[in-house]
Protein backbone atom coordinates (compact mmCIF):
# COMPACT_ATOMS: atom_id res chain seq x y z
CA UNK A 1 0.00 0.00 0.00
CA UNK A 2 2.40 2.41 -0.46
CA UNK A 3 2.01 5.93 -1.16
CA UNK A 4 -1.59 5.24 0.64
CA UNK A 5 -2.45 5.14 4.53
CA UNK A 6 -1.44 2.26 6.62
CA UNK A 7 -4.55 -0.39 6.43
CA UNK A 8 -5.47 0.18 9.93
CA UNK A 9 -6.54 3.88 8.24
CA UNK A 10 -8.34 2.49 5.52
CA UNK A 11 -10.67 0.52 8.05
CA UNK A 12 -11.13 3.06 10.27
CA UNK A 13 -12.46 5.55 7.35
CA UNK A 14 -14.69 2.61 6.16
CA UNK A 15 -15.52 1.84 9.93
CA UNK A 16 -16.86 5.33 9.73
CA UNK A 17 -19.03 5.61 6.72
CA UNK A 18 -16.38 7.38 4.33
CA UNK A 19 -16.10 6.71 1.04
CA UNK A 20 -12.67 5.29 -0.27
CA UNK A 21 -11.20 5.56 -3.41
CA UNK A 22 -10.81 3.51 -6.32
CA UNK A 23 -6.88 3.29 -5.11
CA UNK A 24 -7.31 2.88 -2.24
CA UNK A 25 -9.88 0.11 -2.80
CA UNK A 26 -6.96 -1.44 -5.26
CA UNK A 27 -4.67 -1.15 -2.53
CA UNK A 28 -7.12 -3.33 -0.13
CA UNK A 29 -7.91 -6.04 -2.70
CA UNK A 30 -4.44 -6.30 -3.47
CA UNK A 31 -3.55 -6.90 0.07
CA UNK A 32 -6.39 -9.69 0.17
CA UNK A 33 -4.66 -11.51 -2.56
CA UNK A 34 -0.71 -10.72 -1.35
CA UNK A 35 -1.71 -11.33 2.34
CA UNK A 36 -0.73 -7.49 2.83
CA UNK A 37 -3.97 -7.58 4.94
CA UNK A 38 -4.40 -9.75 7.69
CA UNK A 39 -6.97 -12.25 7.93
CA UNK A 40 -8.37 -9.92 11.11
CA UNK A 41 -8.11 -7.02 9.05
CA UNK A 42 -9.89 -8.54 5.87
CA UNK A 43 -12.31 -9.82 8.57
CA UNK A 44 -12.81 -6.11 9.84
CA UNK A 45 -13.26 -4.71 6.52
CA UNK A 46 -15.93 -7.06 5.60
CA UNK A 47 -17.62 -6.11 8.67
CA UNK A 48 -17.25 -2.49 8.29
CA UNK A 49 -18.28 -3.09 4.29
CA UNK A 50 -21.46 -4.99 6.22
CA UNK A 51 -22.26 -2.00 8.31
CA UNK A 52 -21.51 0.86 6.35
CA UNK A 53 -22.18 -0.21 3.05
CA UNK A 54 -20.37 0.97 -0.50
CA UNK A 55 -21.49 3.75 -2.65
CA UNK A 56 -22.20 2.42 -6.42
CA UNK A 57 -19.01 3.30 -7.70
CA UNK A 58 -17.28 1.74 -4.46
CA UNK A 59 -18.79 -1.44 -5.45
CA UNK A 60 -17.80 -1.07 -9.08
CA UNK A 61 -14.37 0.16 -8.58
CA UNK A 62 -13.84 -2.79 -5.71
CA UNK A 63 -15.23 -5.26 -8.29
CA UNK A 64 -13.21 -4.29 -10.91
CA UNK A 65 -10.08 -4.39 -8.61
CA UNK A 66 -10.94 -7.86 -7.35
CA UNK A 67 -10.70 -8.58 -10.85
CA UNK A 68 -7.50 -7.26 -11.43
CA UNK A 69 -5.74 -8.67 -8.60
CA UNK A 70 -5.39 -11.76 -10.78
CA UNK A 71 -5.14 -13.09 -14.32
CA UNK A 72 -8.29 -12.50 -16.26
CA UNK A 73 -9.02 -15.11 -19.34
CA UNK A 74 -9.41 -14.23 -22.99
CA UNK A 75 -10.57 -16.82 -25.53
CA UNK A 76 -9.85 -14.90 -28.25
CA UNK A 77 -7.23 -16.96 -29.35
CA UNK A 78 -9.30 -20.26 -29.25
CA UNK A 79 -11.34 -19.10 -32.33
CA UNK A 80 -14.50 -20.45 -30.39
CA UNK A 81 -17.47 -21.24 -32.81
CA UNK A 82 -19.82 -19.95 -30.28
CA UNK A 83 -20.46 -17.56 -27.51
CA UNK A 84 -18.87 -17.58 -24.12
CA UNK A 85 -21.52 -17.93 -21.18
CA UNK A 86 -21.90 -18.71 -18.05
CA UNK A 87 -24.76 -18.57 -15.02
CA UNK A 88 -24.44 -17.85 -11.32
CA UNK A 89 -26.92 -18.57 -8.64
CA UNK A 90 -26.46 -16.27 -4.89
CA UNK A 91 -27.04 -19.76 -3.21
CA UNK A 92 -29.48 -21.92 -2.03
CA UNK A 93 -30.38 -25.15 -0.37
CA UNK A 94 -30.72 -28.35 -3.07
CA UNK A 95 -29.91 -25.64 -5.85
CA UNK A 96 -27.63 -28.33 -8.55
CA UNK A 97 -28.58 -26.12 -11.66
CA UNK A 98 -24.91 -25.46 -12.52
CA UNK A 99 -24.59 -29.33 -13.21
CA UNK A 100 -27.20 -29.83 -15.53
CA UNK A 101 -27.41 -26.46 -17.38
CA UNK A 102 -23.91 -26.18 -17.94
CA UNK A 103 -23.95 -29.16 -20.17
CA UNK A 104 -27.16 -28.18 -21.86
CA UNK A 105 -25.74 -25.04 -22.54
CA UNK A 106 -22.68 -26.49 -24.54
CA UNK A 107 -25.55 -29.08 -26.46
CA UNK A 108 -27.08 -26.05 -27.53
CA UNK A 109 -23.45 -24.45 -29.14
CA UNK A 110 -22.32 -22.25 -26.30
CA UNK A 111 -19.12 -22.40 -24.13
CA UNK A 112 -19.05 -22.22 -20.71
CA UNK A 113 -16.49 -21.88 -18.39
CA UNK A 114 -18.38 -21.78 -15.48
CA UNK A 115 -15.95 -20.51 -12.47
CA UNK A 116 -17.91 -21.44 -9.42
CA UNK A 117 -17.04 -21.35 -5.58
CA UNK A 118 -17.72 -23.11 -2.53
CA UNK A 119 -20.30 -23.44 0.49
CA UNK A 120 -21.18 -20.09 1.84
CA UNK A 121 -22.48 -20.66 5.46
CA UNK A 122 -25.80 -22.75 5.09
CA UNK A 123 -25.61 -23.29 1.27
CA UNK A 124 -24.02 -25.47 -1.22
CA UNK A 125 -21.59 -24.95 -2.96
CA UNK A 126 -20.84 -26.02 -6.44
CA UNK A 127 -16.93 -26.99 -5.89
CA UNK A 128 -18.31 -29.31 -2.84
CA UNK A 129 -20.55 -30.83 -4.82
CA UNK A 130 -18.06 -31.69 -8.33
CA UNK A 131 -15.10 -32.72 -5.66
CA UNK A 132 -17.97 -35.73 -4.63
CA UNK A 133 -16.77 -37.21 -7.80
CA UNK A 134 -13.45 -39.56 -7.69
CA UNK A 135 -10.67 -37.54 -9.27
CA UNK A 136 -12.66 -34.66 -10.87
CA UNK A 137 -10.01 -31.69 -10.68
CA UNK A 138 -11.68 -28.47 -9.55
CA UNK A 139 -8.32 -26.37 -9.81
CA UNK A 140 -6.81 -27.48 -13.49
CA UNK A 141 -4.45 -26.08 -15.00
CA UNK A 142 -5.26 -23.13 -17.96
CA UNK A 143 -4.13 -25.35 -20.77
CA UNK A 144 -6.45 -28.37 -19.39
CA UNK A 145 -9.72 -25.87 -18.91
CA UNK A 146 -9.01 -24.70 -22.52
CA UNK A 147 -8.58 -27.90 -23.89
CA UNK A 148 -11.68 -29.45 -22.01
CA UNK A 149 -13.32 -26.42 -22.67
CA UNK A 150 -13.24 -26.60 -26.88
CA UNK A 151 -14.01 -30.82 -26.58
CA UNK A 152 -16.72 -30.76 -24.12
CA UNK A 153 -17.98 -27.31 -24.52
CA UNK A 154 -18.26 -26.83 -20.47
CA UNK A 155 -15.62 -26.77 -18.09
CA UNK A 156 -16.81 -26.29 -14.76
CA UNK A 157 -14.27 -25.15 -11.77
CA UNK A 158 -13.13 -23.05 -9.27
CA UNK A 159 -10.87 -19.44 -9.91
CA UNK A 160 -7.67 -21.16 -8.65
CA UNK A 161 -4.69 -19.17 -7.85
CA UNK A 162 -4.78 -16.75 -10.49
CA UNK A 163 -8.29 -15.50 -11.33
CA UNK A 164 -9.40 -13.12 -8.74
CA UNK A 165 -7.14 -14.40 -5.95
CA UNK A 166 -8.41 -11.32 -3.51
CA UNK A 167 -11.90 -13.05 -3.62
CA UNK A 168 -10.84 -16.56 -2.95
CA UNK A 169 -9.81 -15.05 0.43
CA UNK A 170 -12.50 -12.66 1.15
CA UNK A 171 -14.82 -15.64 0.03
CA UNK A 172 -13.77 -17.70 3.15
CA UNK A 173 -13.41 -14.78 5.67
CA UNK A 174 -16.99 -14.06 4.85
CA UNK A 175 -18.42 -17.81 5.79
CA UNK A 176 -17.40 -17.57 9.08
CA UNK A 177 -17.67 -14.04 9.86
CA UNK A 178 -21.66 -13.36 9.69
CA UNK A 179 -21.08 -11.25 6.66
CA UNK A 180 -21.97 -13.39 3.62
CA UNK A 181 -25.14 -11.44 2.99
CA UNK A 182 -23.66 -8.11 2.52
CA UNK A 183 -24.68 -6.77 -0.76
CA UNK A 184 -21.84 -4.98 -2.15
CA UNK A 185 -19.00 -8.22 -0.84
CA UNK A 186 -21.74 -10.69 -3.06
CA UNK A 187 -21.55 -8.31 -6.05
CA UNK A 188 -17.80 -8.29 -5.98
CA UNK A 189 -17.53 -11.57 -5.27
CA UNK A 190 -19.59 -12.75 -8.11
CA UNK A 191 -18.71 -10.41 -10.40
CA UNK A 192 -14.92 -10.44 -10.29
CA UNK A 193 -14.46 -14.20 -10.87
CA UNK A 194 -16.99 -13.96 -13.77
CA UNK A 195 -15.79 -10.96 -15.36
CA UNK A 196 -12.06 -12.95 -14.78
CA UNK A 197 -13.85 -15.47 -17.03
CA UNK A 198 -13.99 -13.56 -20.03
CA UNK A 199 -17.39 -13.87 -20.27
CA UNK A 200 -19.91 -12.65 -23.79
CA UNK A 201 -22.86 -12.76 -21.04
CA UNK A 202 -24.10 -13.49 -17.88
CA UNK A 203 -27.15 -14.60 -16.33
CA UNK A 204 -27.65 -14.85 -12.71
CA UNK A 205 -29.77 -16.69 -10.48
CA UNK A 206 -31.10 -14.33 -7.17
CA UNK A 207 -32.54 -16.56 -4.77
CA UNK A 208 -35.21 -14.69 -2.23
CA UNK A 209 -37.09 -17.12 0.74
CA UNK A 210 -36.26 -18.64 3.84
CA UNK A 211 -33.31 -20.53 2.51
CA UNK A 212 -31.25 -17.72 0.87
CA UNK A 213 -28.72 -15.30 1.23
CA UNK A 214 -31.41 -12.36 1.32
CA UNK A 215 -34.51 -13.80 2.66
CA UNK A 216 -36.66 -11.08 1.57
CA UNK A 217 -37.91 -10.62 -1.64
CA UNK A 218 -37.06 -6.86 -2.01
CA UNK A 219 -33.77 -7.06 -0.70
CA UNK A 220 -33.15 -9.76 -3.52
CA UNK A 221 -34.36 -7.38 -6.06
CA UNK A 222 -32.01 -5.03 -4.78
CA UNK A 223 -29.40 -7.55 -5.02
CA UNK A 224 -30.48 -8.30 -8.84
CA UNK A 225 -30.35 -4.98 -9.60
CA UNK A 226 -26.93 -4.44 -8.03
CA UNK A 227 -25.58 -7.30 -9.76
CA UNK A 228 -27.07 -6.45 -12.92
CA UNK A 229 -25.72 -3.02 -12.68
CA UNK A 230 -22.32 -3.79 -12.02
CA UNK A 231 -21.77 -6.13 -14.59
CA UNK A 232 -22.96 -3.44 -16.98
CA UNK A 233 -21.00 -0.92 -15.92
CA UNK A 234 -17.93 -3.27 -16.45
CA UNK A 235 -19.05 -4.05 -19.87
CA UNK A 236 -20.46 -7.48 -19.41
CA UNK A 237 -24.10 -8.69 -20.78
CA UNK A 238 -26.22 -9.60 -18.22
CA UNK A 239 -29.42 -10.09 -16.48
CA UNK A 240 -30.92 -12.12 -13.75
CA UNK A 241 -33.69 -13.97 -12.60
CA UNK A 242 -35.06 -13.80 -8.64
CA UNK A 243 -36.43 -17.32 -8.09
CA UNK A 244 -37.92 -18.84 -4.99
CA UNK A 245 -36.23 -20.20 -1.73
CA UNK A 246 -39.10 -21.07 0.47
CA UNK A 247 -37.84 -24.71 0.01
CA UNK A 248 -35.01 -26.63 -1.76
CA UNK A 249 -34.99 -26.25 -5.45
CA UNK A 250 -33.86 -29.83 -5.74
CA UNK A 251 -34.84 -33.49 -3.68
CA UNK A 252 -31.74 -33.92 -2.59
CA UNK A 253 -29.38 -31.64 -0.24
CA UNK A 254 -25.69 -32.90 0.23
CA UNK A 255 -22.95 -32.91 -2.22
CA UNK A 256 -23.05 -36.82 -3.31
CA UNK A 257 -26.61 -36.19 -3.59
CA UNK A 258 -27.30 -34.12 -5.69
CA UNK A 259 -24.63 -35.50 -8.02
CA UNK A 260 -26.53 -38.27 -8.22
CA UNK A 261 -29.88 -36.60 -9.12
CA UNK A 262 -28.25 -34.20 -11.21
CA UNK A 263 -26.90 -37.29 -13.51
CA UNK A 264 -30.14 -38.71 -13.23
CA UNK A 265 -32.11 -35.49 -14.64
CA UNK A 266 -29.08 -35.48 -17.75
CA UNK A 267 -30.12 -39.21 -18.33
CA UNK A 268 -33.65 -38.54 -18.63
CA UNK A 269 -35.32 -38.77 -15.03
CA UNK A 270 -38.37 -36.70 -14.54
CA UNK A 271 -36.73 -33.68 -12.47
CA UNK A 272 -38.88 -31.83 -9.97
CA UNK A 273 -40.75 -29.46 -11.78
CA UNK A 274 -39.69 -26.27 -9.84
CA UNK A 275 -35.83 -27.47 -10.89
CA UNK A 276 -36.91 -28.07 -14.41
CA UNK A 277 -38.40 -24.43 -14.81
CA UNK A 278 -35.61 -22.61 -12.48
CA UNK A 279 -32.72 -24.40 -15.56
CA UNK A 280 -34.99 -24.07 -18.46
CA UNK A 281 -35.63 -20.03 -17.41
CA UNK A 282 -31.76 -19.40 -16.88
CA UNK A 283 -30.74 -21.04 -20.10
CA UNK A 284 -33.03 -19.77 -22.43
CA UNK A 285 -32.51 -16.36 -21.09
CA UNK A 286 -28.59 -16.71 -21.23
CA UNK A 287 -29.02 -18.28 -25.30
CA UNK A 288 -30.67 -15.27 -26.22
CA UNK A 289 -28.34 -12.79 -24.56
CA UNK A 290 -25.64 -14.87 -26.04
CA UNK A 291 -27.10 -14.31 -29.61
CA UNK A 292 -28.14 -18.45 -29.76
CA UNK A 293 -31.25 -17.67 -30.14
CA UNK A 294 -33.83 -15.16 -30.93
CA UNK A 295 -36.35 -16.08 -28.65
CA UNK A 296 -36.74 -17.76 -25.43
CA UNK A 297 -39.17 -20.37 -26.33
CA UNK A 298 -37.00 -21.64 -29.09
CA UNK A 299 -34.12 -21.70 -26.83
CA UNK A 300 -36.87 -23.47 -24.07
CA UNK A 301 -37.09 -26.19 -26.80
CA UNK A 302 -33.36 -26.94 -27.59
CA UNK A 303 -32.82 -26.99 -24.07
CA UNK A 304 -35.57 -29.47 -23.37
CA UNK A 305 -34.32 -31.43 -26.70
CA UNK A 306 -30.68 -31.70 -25.03
CA UNK A 307 -32.05 -33.33 -22.28
CA UNK A 308 -34.36 -35.63 -24.28
CA UNK A 309 -31.93 -36.87 -27.17
CA UNK A 310 -28.69 -37.36 -24.44
CA UNK A 311 -26.31 -34.92 -25.90
CA UNK A 312 -26.47 -33.09 -22.68
CA UNK A 313 -25.42 -36.04 -20.70
CA UNK A 314 -22.97 -36.66 -23.50
CA UNK A 315 -21.29 -32.99 -22.77
CA UNK A 316 -21.63 -33.56 -18.93
CA UNK A 317 -19.38 -37.00 -19.67
CA UNK A 318 -16.76 -35.62 -21.64
CA UNK A 319 -16.67 -32.77 -19.01
CA UNK A 320 -15.74 -35.19 -16.21
CA UNK A 321 -13.76 -37.94 -17.78
CA UNK A 322 -11.51 -34.40 -19.30
CA UNK A 323 -11.09 -33.23 -15.96
CA UNK A 324 -9.66 -36.49 -14.25
CA UNK A 325 -13.18 -38.09 -13.48
CA UNK A 326 -13.84 -41.22 -14.17
CA UNK A 327 -15.32 -42.22 -17.81
CA UNK A 328 -18.62 -44.39 -16.85
CA UNK A 329 -19.58 -42.00 -14.25
CA UNK A 330 -22.88 -41.59 -15.88
CA UNK A 331 -23.63 -45.37 -16.58
CA UNK A 332 -22.14 -46.24 -12.87
CA UNK A 333 -22.75 -43.46 -10.73
CA UNK A 334 -23.56 -45.50 -7.73
CA UNK A 335 -20.09 -46.88 -7.86
CA UNK A 336 -18.52 -43.81 -8.20
CA UNK A 337 -20.43 -41.56 -5.60
CA UNK A 338 -19.55 -43.02 -1.84
CA UNK A 339 -22.96 -43.74 0.04
CA UNK A 340 -23.08 -42.61 3.49
CA UNK A 341 -23.16 -46.21 6.31
CA UNK A 342 -26.19 -44.43 7.61
CA UNK A 343 -29.37 -44.02 6.30
CA UNK A 344 -32.74 -42.75 8.31
CA UNK A 345 -36.09 -41.75 7.05
CA UNK A 346 -37.28 -38.65 8.87
CA UNK A 347 -41.27 -39.20 9.57
CA UNK A 348 -43.51 -37.01 9.63
CA UNK A 349 -45.05 -36.50 13.00
CA UNK A 350 -49.20 -36.18 12.13
CA UNK A 351 -50.64 -36.41 8.72
CA UNK A 352 -51.75 -33.10 6.41
CA UNK A 353 -50.50 -31.49 3.88
CA UNK A 354 -46.44 -30.10 4.15
CA UNK A 355 -47.26 -26.65 4.46
CA UNK A 356 -44.06 -24.92 5.59
CA UNK A 357 -40.54 -26.14 5.47
CA UNK A 358 -37.56 -23.59 7.35
CA UNK A 359 -35.24 -24.18 4.46
CA UNK A 360 -32.32 -22.22 5.96
CA UNK A 361 -32.76 -24.92 8.95
CA UNK A 362 -32.65 -27.82 6.57
CA UNK A 363 -29.07 -26.43 4.99
CA UNK A 364 -28.00 -26.28 8.51
CA UNK A 365 -28.78 -29.61 9.13
CA UNK A 366 -26.68 -30.60 6.23
CA UNK A 367 -23.87 -28.56 7.70
CA UNK A 368 -24.20 -30.11 10.98
CA UNK A 369 -23.60 -33.57 9.34
CA UNK A 370 -20.81 -32.94 7.95
CA UNK A 371 -21.90 -31.86 4.45
CA UNK A 372 -20.59 -27.99 4.76
CA UNK A 373 -17.59 -25.73 6.52
CA UNK A 374 -17.79 -24.27 9.79
CA UNK A 375 -14.32 -23.23 9.20
CA UNK A 376 -12.87 -22.07 6.55
CA UNK A 377 -10.73 -25.09 4.82
CA UNK A 378 -12.63 -27.24 7.04
CA UNK A 379 -13.06 -30.85 5.09
CA UNK A 380 -16.22 -32.10 3.90
CA UNK A 381 -17.79 -35.60 3.80
CA UNK A 382 -19.61 -35.33 0.50
CA UNK A 383 -21.77 -38.55 1.61
CA UNK A 384 -24.11 -36.89 3.81
CA UNK A 385 -27.20 -34.79 3.46
CA UNK A 386 -30.61 -35.32 2.66
CA UNK A 387 -32.93 -37.20 -0.13
CA UNK A 388 -36.10 -37.70 -0.85
CA UNK A 389 -37.45 -34.18 0.40
CA UNK A 390 -40.92 -33.46 0.08
CA UNK A 391 -41.72 -30.71 -1.78
CA UNK A 392 -44.30 -27.75 -0.26
CA UNK A 393 -47.99 -29.34 -0.74
CA UNK A 394 -47.17 -33.09 -0.39
CA UNK A 395 -49.82 -35.17 1.29
CA UNK A 396 -48.19 -37.42 4.37
CA UNK A 397 -49.35 -39.77 6.64
CA UNK A 398 -48.24 -40.11 10.26
CA UNK A 399 -44.92 -41.84 9.81
CA UNK A 400 -44.26 -41.66 6.67
CA UNK A 401 -40.84 -39.79 5.50
CA UNK A 402 -40.70 -35.95 4.95
CA UNK A 403 -36.65 -36.99 3.79
CA UNK A 404 -34.22 -39.01 4.16
CA UNK A 405 -30.72 -38.85 6.26
CA UNK A 406 -27.60 -40.03 4.99
CA UNK A 407 -25.19 -39.68 8.16
CA UNK A 408 -21.55 -41.20 8.94
CA UNK A 409 -23.22 -42.24 12.25
CA UNK A 410 -26.35 -42.97 14.22
CA UNK A 411 -26.20 -40.22 16.85
CA UNK A 412 -25.59 -37.64 14.05
CA UNK A 413 -28.29 -39.47 11.68
CA UNK A 414 -30.88 -38.89 14.77
CA UNK A 415 -30.10 -35.51 15.23
CA UNK A 416 -30.48 -34.45 11.95
CA UNK A 417 -33.68 -36.42 11.41
CA UNK A 418 -35.01 -34.30 14.37
CA UNK A 419 -34.11 -31.24 12.75
CA UNK A 420 -35.91 -31.65 9.51
CA UNK A 421 -38.72 -32.68 11.40
CA UNK A 422 -38.40 -29.31 13.43
CA UNK A 423 -38.49 -27.59 9.99
CA UNK A 424 -41.25 -28.97 7.86
CA UNK A 425 -44.25 -28.09 9.09
CA UNK A 426 -47.40 -30.94 8.26
CA UNK A 427 -51.02 -29.06 8.19
CA UNK A 428 -54.79 -29.69 7.76
CA UNK A 429 -54.93 -27.30 4.42
CA UNK A 430 -52.31 -26.95 1.24
CA UNK A 431 -49.70 -24.50 1.09
CA UNK A 432 -50.67 -21.47 -1.93
CA UNK A 433 -48.48 -22.48 -5.00
CA UNK A 434 -44.95 -21.48 -4.86
CA UNK A 435 -43.47 -20.08 -8.15
CA UNK A 436 -40.00 -20.90 -8.93
CA UNK A 437 -39.26 -17.67 -10.89
CA UNK A 438 -40.72 -14.95 -9.48
CA UNK A 439 -39.26 -12.12 -12.00
CA UNK A 440 -36.61 -10.79 -14.04
CA UNK A 441 -33.85 -8.03 -14.25
CA UNK A 442 -32.67 -7.12 -17.20
CA UNK A 443 -30.28 -4.16 -17.76
CA UNK A 444 -31.49 -1.13 -19.34
CA UNK A 445 -31.19 -0.77 -22.96
CA UNK A 446 -27.85 0.04 -24.23
CA UNK A 447 -26.72 0.05 -20.77
CA UNK A 448 -23.53 -2.35 -22.30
Amino acid sequence: MTGLALPQELLRRKRDGERLSRAELGAIAQGLADGGLSDAQAAAFAMAVWFRGMTREERVEFTLAMRDSGHVLDWGAEALPGPVLDKHSTGGVGDLVSLPLGAMLAACGAFVPMISGRGLGHTGGTLDKLEAIPGYDVQPPEAVLRRVLREAGVAIVGAGDRLAPADRRLYGIRDVTATVDCLPLICASILSKKLAAGLDALVLDVKTGNGAVCPALEASRELAAALVDTAGAAGLRCAALVTGMDQPLARSAGNALEVAESIAMLKGAAPDPRLLEVTLALGARLLVLGGCDATEASARTRLSRSLADGSAAERFARMVAGLGGPADLLDRPSHHLAPAPVVVDAPAPCGGYLAHADTRALGLAVVALGGGRTRPGAPIDARVGLDRIAPLGTRVERGEPLARVHAADPASAARAAQAVVAAMKVADAPPPPDPAVIERMDAPAGAV
